[in-house]
């Protein structure tokens, strides 16, 4: 029997592109070495970290109730059953995925494949057993693993990555976190709220470095607000576990070292592509630092081989990317019409507190590539919805081009945010302009009328603010 597309890994790009192939008629399987289907995100990314984080934010009402005019006894933080609830949301995606290859006619192959050259996947399986599969395509979604420094290797309880932190059995008292993109601020706001003093050292300037410039500067006031210490411009040496925890000498922007001791330390310092044993030397696939380079249409340099997600070079991993480009690469196999991801329209999430969402090109960028540059910016301390849930913290900044309007981008920081950069991607995505948009209306009381505001800000046209 062959397949017209195999695809190697199950995460949100393998087993959306596997359902889609299932719905376009395409014989499919799809292969996965783990036991359940889903992936990092599913397992021991996105979906438990937002469970935390969600029961984090819960947490954070108990403590002080009295804000909300409510009187409760004392609560108490339960770890090990905020564990299992986690995993009962994990658990219930997992049966989702599976039920929904069985949908699509999709056949789900357990074992670790590896290319054989074009046309061909073979199988390790459970046992040892070992198949080969014939296929017209392959589609390589295998995802990343986390990066480690140099002479650190992941345990349970001390030198931690996104995997190992995600099953702490208690809430540690001092947490050590090396690294300032979305896993590390988005650990540093579950566990500063559950109770640890958290400690973020970042190499780079500033806090969620990929971010607006003002973005940045509101999330590292925050968190200081908050009691996180933040030390952007830090470098982390000397990294020592101890029988008590952890110890690292860090050398600070000032120039200044100071030795900081923790119960753990997380390693957040960026994703690894998942290609070193995948069989690419068997094929003609070019890669760039392990990555592998495609064209528009998700195609490598190997005709029939397509690659998604995370593995994708110059592209930024996230979950919904690789899902996007599952859809691109299949109907492009099926020969179906489909639109190429495009970079300046993806929106960036990152679900700390205060929460971040963005699309398009930072105020910075925009002005690098030339572009004469308006921007509009409305606080949410003047947002009546913000103000009924307490939560006052950020803005809505618009990067717009002063001589037609385009939206060039748009960065969010503030309550909700990755769910409100949802109308500044459509917006961008459909090429409405500022005045469209500042003439939209939108519903009040809602935290997303600070878009409209922002961009009516543009033209020096808010109302609240």
């Amino acid at each position: 029997m062959t397949y017209d597309v195999v695809i190697l890994g199950s995460g949100p790009g393998g087993y959306s592109a596997a359902v889609r192939a299932g719905q376009y008629g395409l014989k499919t399987a799809i292969v996965e070495k783990d036991a359940k289907l889903g992936g990092t995100c599913l397992h021991v990314g996105c979906i438990p970290t937002k469970a935390l984080l969600h029961t984090a934010e819960v947490w954070e009402y108990f403590q002080h109730p009295e804000r909300e005019g409510i009187r409760c006894g004392q609560a108490e933080l339960d770890l090990p059953a905020v564990q299992q609830r986690k995993q009962k949301v994990v658990d219930k995606h997992a049966r989702g995925i599976e039920f929904l290859m069985k949908k699509n006619k999709v056949d789900r192959i357990q074992g670790y494949g590896r290319i054989e050259g074009p046309g061909k996947v073979a199988v390790e399986g459970p046992g040892g057993k070992r198949q080969i599969l014939e296929t017209r395509n392959i589609v390589i979604a295998t995802g990343s693993s986390a990066r480690m420094l140099p002479g650190l290797e992941p345990d349970p309880e001390r030198i931690l990555t996104n995997i190992e932190i995600l099953n702490l059995e208690k809430v540690p008292r001092k947490l050590l976190i090396i690294g300032a993109g979305a896993v590390g601020v988005e650990f540093a706001s579950i566990y500063q709220r559950f109770g640890s003093k958290v400690t973020i050292v970042e190499m780079l300037p500033r806090l969620v470095p990929v971010e607006d410039e003002e973005v940045s500067k509101e999330l590292q006031r925050a968190f200081k607000k908050a009691g996180i210490r933040c030390e952007p411009g830090a470098k982390a040496e000397e990294i020592q576990k101890t029988p008590k925890g952890v110890e690292m000498t860090v050398t600070l922007a000032s120039g200044k070292q100071e030795r900081l001791a923790g119960d753990c330390l997380l390693v957040a310092v960026g994703r690894a592509p998942n290609t070193g044993d995948i069989g690419l030397e068997k094929t003609k696939v070019e890669t760039d630092r392990g990555f592998i380079k495609v064209n528009q249409w998700q195609q490598t340099a190997e005709p029939g081989i397509y690659a998604i997600g995370d593995v994708v070079a110059d592209m930024p991993q996230l979950a919904h990317v690789a899902t996007r480009e599952g859809m691109v690469a299949i109907a492009h196999i099926a020969g179906k019409s489909v639109t190429p991801v495009n970079k300046n329209r993806i929106p960036g999430v990152t679900y700390c507190e205060p929460g971040i969402g963005s699309v398009g090109l930072t105020e910075a960028q925009a002005r690098t590539e030339g572009y004469k540059v308006r921007t509009g910016k409305f606080p949410f301390l003047a947002n009546s919805k913000a103000s009924i849930e307490g939560r006052h913290e950020g803005f809505v900044k618009v990067v717009a081009d002063e001589t037609y309007g385009e939206i060039l981008g748009v960065h969010i920081i503030g309550r909700h945010a990755y769910e409100l950069v949802g109308e500044a991607v459509a917006a961008m995505e459909s090429e409405s302009t500022v005045e469209v948009m500042a003439n939209t209306i939108h519903a009040h009381p809602t935290l997303y009328e600070a878009l409209g505001e922002a961009f009516n800000a543009v033209y020096g046209l808010a109302i609240n603010a």
